[in-house]
């Protein structure tokens, strides 16, 4: 099937669904749903998108951290939130991290030394870094505890501490965010 084959199937997917009553979101678009008058509403999502990875281990402080950026008006994204059950997770991640206006790798004891996917998300997102414009914020180390980040990431960046003040480094995580989405917004002069 070619490629525009594909985009009127899911087209017609979605428009099915839309006549069913279900709302349909789109990820870094936004959403689409009914308007209640035989129409369509869509609604851009203007949210920052924030990324957080982390280690199973440190599962409990992603979720704190998701559930606090979102109380700060950010579009925060965490794997056993929003991935949908027969879903290419790899894909999709993949797909995430390129669209998150920023990247929150969480680091601990744990997560420095274990291998598997968090070191993918970071190498990837690394990646991604490398391909912004220079000064531009997107990659953000938070460190869960007392750990030492690893030798190319503590050349490069500069990390943020949520211990043992999680309060004080949850607001300087969200303040360096709101600075930089403003920035992005701005016209070129």
């Amino acid at each position: 099937m070619t490629e525009a084959g594909q985009l009127q199937l899911v087209a017609q997917v979605v428009r099915k669904c839309l006549e069913e009553g279900f709302t349909i979101e789109i990820e870094g678009l936004g959403t689409f749903r009914p308007d209640g008058r035989g129409g369509i509403e869509f609604l851009a999502e203007l949210r920052p998108k924030a990324f957080i990875a982390y280690v199973e281990e440190d599962l409990a402080a992603a979720e704190k951290l998701y559930a606090a950026l979102e109380a700060c008006g950010f579009d925060p994204w965490l794997d056993r939130r929003k991935l949908l059950p027969g879903q290419n997770w790899p894909r999709s991640i993949e797909r995430v991290i390129e669209i998150s206006d920023f990247f929150l790798a969480c680091f601990s004891r744990r997560a420095v030394c274990k291998r598997g996917h968090f070191q993918a998300e970071l190498r990837y997102a690394l990646d991604c870094a490398a391909r912004m414009p220079l000064g531009e914020i997107y990659f953000i180390p938070v460190r869960l505890d007392d750990c030492r980040l690893p030798a190319p990431i503590a050349r490069q960046y500069h990390y943020v501490d949520l211990f043992p003040d999680w309060d004080r480094g949850l607001e300087r995580v969200v303040a360096v965010m709101r600075k930089a989405a403003r920035q992005a917004r701005r016209p070129a002069a």
